[in-house]
């Protein structure tokens, strides 16, 4: 199918702006919770955190002369004292890694497994209806095998430089002499209905009055250091084996809604490294994580369908992109839903979903004048249709992008899914309910699902840590983001913003939010995405405002090195040499 004109392309994008410019419709300033964060620039080395303590930590690692491995290693861990709620030994990760030397990239599959007691009905009542969200999450039932630990050790193995214990210290330190609660720590602690059930949980969290920690509190946390002390002196073992984890299986089975993680799943559990999904946007390569992540294949759809527009000669404010945007999303999110899962369970390999023709069809079905609402998933050679099913997958995750003074990267995406993961706290730390991103429903009428519970099994993710290269093989970008399923349309969105428009990259992080998981066209609340939204309905799309609170962590290359920035809607910062 041949490609849009591009004059038509121009003039719907123009009359599009013209009807709200004569509306009174000016580009507003963008939403007041934002703190503007410039651009950071480093000729040498850049590493973008979601917290000022974790950034400094791996920016003291890259100046001893420790790689972007290490780095992220000990940002992760500090990360885990910090923001607690959103990642951390009880949780598992996904990371890309570049050899600057022999340009070798690695897909590290550091997610969690299902215990090998459970079933496809895990989250399936007596009746046979699908439990209710937080029926499932709260407690040991959704607490899959954390794989964070053994992530990081493996990866140090193959890719570190400082000594393993070195990477520990600054995380040790934080968590014995504590830290101040930040307001966004207070509010998630505050907002939060379900944390003091946990009796750990509520004495970590809430002060003797049983009130959130205030802001500025410092908190303090012994048994982490403790076991962080534990695992720099013994290795990822010492998680997985013994007495930490005797105590990870007794929370995880406890009453109420006990789960059937047992000492034998941790000890089975290993890292897989797999191989990078790559694919061509206009002249770049974007690599992202394979599945069992659906991020790095659905933002590779993404792209493939909006390569047929000219996005670079289309205004970045104007409406039509974000419309073109959005209708990819629809299709690319409609296959990721239907098709993505456990590798082993996926009856559709991604080189089938991301093959050119099938993506230049589906590309063929975005109507240019008018949204299309909802979409069917495709049928890649050789599948018969499957039902799209949209299921939740809660943003608590974090992100971290480095590079080092060798040129190596680092994108590593970590996670316990739900803000405070299953409220089952363990010696510090909380444990994961990524459980829950399995399909509630095993079946339909059209099959197994593939993203189904069963035993040893990896639950979909959309974590999307991402490297972009350039025609002559360069690193060009290195990026990724907490927030569930919405990652994947945060990381396409920025994709497009730094390599169709060439915007620096605190000027890519700052535009709203705007986008379609195949259903409503979500659009970030304020000024400025209202306005947005008002101009997509001329589009007949059925918009919906709410909070889009991404945590984009951005490196981009420089003519005289590096710039980085942090995304404005959380605490994150770039620092760099």
């Amino acid at each position: 199918m041949k490609s849009a004109s591009r004059p038509a392309l121009l003039a719907l994008g123009l009359i599009v702006t013209g009807v709200c410019h004569a509306q009174g419709l000016e580009q507003p300033e963008r939403d007041s919770g934002f703190v503007p964060k410039p651009a950071v620039n480093a000729t040498r080395a850049m590493i973008v955190t979601a917290n000022p303590h974790a950034t400094a930590t791996g920016l003291q690692v890259l100046r001893e002369g420790g790689s972007a491995t290490d780095a992220a290693i000990a940002a992760v861990l500090a990360l885990n004292v910090v923001e607690p709620q959103s990642s951390g030994l009880g949780g598992g990760a996904f990371a890309l890694s570049l050899d600057a030397r022999s340009g070798r990239i690695v897909a590290w599959d550091g997610r969690e497994t299902a215990p090998a007691a459970v079933d496809e009905n895990l989250f399936v009542t007596p009746n046979g209806e699908e439990m209710a969200f937080f029926d499932a999450v709260l407690g040991g039932r959704s607490v899959g095998v954390p794989g964070l630990a053994r992530l990081l050790a493996d990866m140090h193995v193959r890719e570190g430089r400082l000594p393993w214990a070195r990477l520990f210290e600054p995380a040790i330190d934080l968590a014995e002499k504590g830290f101040e609660v930040s307001p966004r720590l207070h509010r998630l602690i505050q907002a939060d209905g379900f944390l003091r059930r946990d009796g750990a949980a509520r004495a970590f969290f809430f002060d003797e009055a049983g009130q959130p920690l205030a802001v500025g509190t410092r908190l303090r946390n012994p048994p982490l250091a403790a076991v962080l002390r534990e695992l720099a002196t013994s290795g990822a073992d010492a998680f997985y084996f013994g007495a930490i984890a005797d105590d990870i299986v007794a929370a995880a089975r406890a009453q109420p809604n006990a789960g059937m993680l047992a000492g034998e799943d941790l000890a089975a559990y290993r890292v897989v490294q797999r191989e990078a999904l790559c694919g061509p946007y206009r002249r770049w390569q974007v690599c992202g994580m394979p599945p069992p992540s659906s991020g790095g294949g659905t933002v590779l759809s993404i792209l493939g369908m909006l390569q047929r527009f000219p996005l670079a000669e289309l205004a970045p404010e104007s409406v039509f992109p974000t419309h073109l945007f959005a209708e990819a999303g629809r299709l690319a999110y409609a296959d990721r839903d239907a098709w993505y899962g456990d590798p082993q369970m996926m009856r559709v390999a991604p080189s089938a979903l991301l093959d050119a023709g099938y993506l230049e069809a589906r590309a063929g079905q975005i109507p240019l004048d008018v949204s299309a609402g909802h979409v069917e998933p495709g049928r890649p050679a050789g599948t018969a249709a499957n039902r799209a099913q949209i299921e939740l997958e809660q943003p608590a995750t974090t992100h971290v992008s480095v590079v080092d003074p060798d040129g190596n990267a680092v994108a590593l995406t970590a996670s316990i899914e739900n803000a405070f993961g299953s409220r089952r706290m363990v010696r510090g730390f909380l444990l994961n309910n990524h459980l829950t991103d399995f399909s509630f429903r095993p079946a339909d009428e059209r099959g197994p699902h593939p993203n189904r519970v069963g035993p040893g099994r990896r639950p979909r993710s959309s974590m999307a840590p991402t490297l972009v290269f350039d025609a002559g093989g360069r690193l060009h970008a290195v990026l990724g983001s907490p927030g569930g399923s919405q990652i994947i349309n945060y990381v396409a969105a920025t994709l497009v913003g730094v390599l169709d428009w060439g915007l620096a990259p605190d000027a890519v992080l700052a535009r709203p939010h705007a986008g379609s998981r195949n259903g409503p066209t979500e659009v970030e609340q304020g000024e400025a995405g209202a306005a947005i939204a008002h101009r997509l309905q001329l589009f007949g799309h059925r918009t919906v405002l709410g909070e889009l609170t991404s945590g984009i962590g951005l490196i981009v290359r420089a003519p005289d090195g590096w710039r980085g920035a942090a995304d404005p809607r959380r605490e994150g910062t770039a620092a760099g040499f």
